[in-house]
């Protein structure tokens, strides 16, 4: 599916099921959940927090997805073509960042990892 396919399908899905989107003042809202929900899964998965019992029924693919709706969701509501905009974005980051993150010695070293330090 392209993203452009996934914003009809949302939109398709919100007209159908739906009836309205919510107004880009709650949807925000929402994704700031969403992420906080991702960032959860994140900080008991790969961190050093332990998991709830209640945290071991979410499952980040489903969580990322929800992220991704929600997103796509303010897109529609806001014009933005995010296939578009995705692409043009890549295209920035390609000419700013062509040499930047090879040459950073950071990002070269084995020091960069947390477990080494």
């Amino acid at each position: 599916m392209t993203i452009k396919e996934a914003q009809l399908e949302v939109d398709k899905w919100i007209k159908t099921y739906g009836v309205r989107y919510f107004s880009e003042l709650t949807n925000m809202a929402i994704l700031t959940e969403e992420v906080g929900e991702v960032a959860r899964i994140i900080a008991r998965t790969y961190g050093e927090q332990s998991f709830k019992k209640t945290d071991l029924e979410n499952n980040l693919a489903d969580e990322m997805a929800d992220v991704l709706w929600v997103l796509i969701c303010l897109a529609n509501q806001t014009g933005i073509n995010l296939e578009e905009a995705f692409q043009k974005n890549i295209d920035k980051k390609t000419k700013r960042d062509a040499k930047r993150h090879k040459e950073n010695k950071k990002l070269n070293t084995k020091h960069n990892n947390i477990n080494n330090i």
